[in-house]
């Protein structure tokens, strides 16, 4: 579920997690993992965004994988197969904090390939950040903050000043369910509460799907 929230976002808000990531305001549309090639692609948690220069390659983690090097050199050489024209940005995201050594590897070696991509550690990542986009709003618990609680009180203070309903309901919804990595379901209902959230029950069961 909340590797569909997450997409959603990514999709949804892509210039925003365009300035986050590539640190620039591109508009990316949606690439569809069965351009790349006929054999099986995981699509739970990969997102692939392109310009007309770039492709972003998204891969959200809420626990560490053994098996990411390779997918993401795999993933690497389909996109150079397909876009050999493209540059290819790639990051692994991972959401939840964790001592493993996982969340900190960037390379895939085999012999003479050597392969390097990119990761961010939310818990590691400026809060403030954040609090800067309305499509990184729902991160904001599982960034580097000391109190998540005081935290989702002030997102809950700028999704209620959202002029769209639409995109204030998305974000709600989608709040609530990341939020609940860091907080308890008693806390998000209580700091969330208003007719935005009630609003957001319906768009989240959308996400959801």
């Amino acid at each position: 579920m909340i590797d569909n929230i997450c997409k959603f976002l990514a999709e949804s808000f892509s210039s925003d997690f365009a300035s986050w990531i590539l640190g620039e305001s591109i508009t990316l549309t949606k690439l569809e993992p069965s351009e790349l090639s006929t054999e099986p692609i995981r699509v739970d948690s990969v997102i692939f965004l392109e310009s007309s220069e770039i492709i972003l390659h998204i891969e959200f983690q809420t626990d560490p994988n053994k098996n990411i090097p390779f997918r993401m050199a795999d993933y690497r050489l389909r996109l150079y197969r397909k876009f050999p024209e493209k540059q290819t940005h790639q990051v692994v995201i991972y959401l939840s904090p964790s001592q493993s050594p996982l969340v900190h590897e960037t390379t895939f070696t085999l012999r003479e390939l050597n392969h390097r991509f990119n990761v961010i550690r939310l818990w590691e990542q400026p809060t403030e950040i954040f609090q800067q986009y309305q499509g990184l709003l729902p991160f904001a618990t599982l960034s580097q903050t000391n109190n998540p609680e005081a935290t989702l009180r002030q997102v809950a203070k700028q999704i209620e000043n959202i002029a769209d309903k639409q995109v204030q309901s998305n974000v709600a919804a989608s709040t609530a369910i990341i939020s609940g990595i860091a907080l308890s379901k008693e806390i998000i209902q209580r700091l969330l509460r208003s007719e935005i959230m009630k609003e957001s029950l319906v768009q989240d069961k959308k996400l959801q799907k």
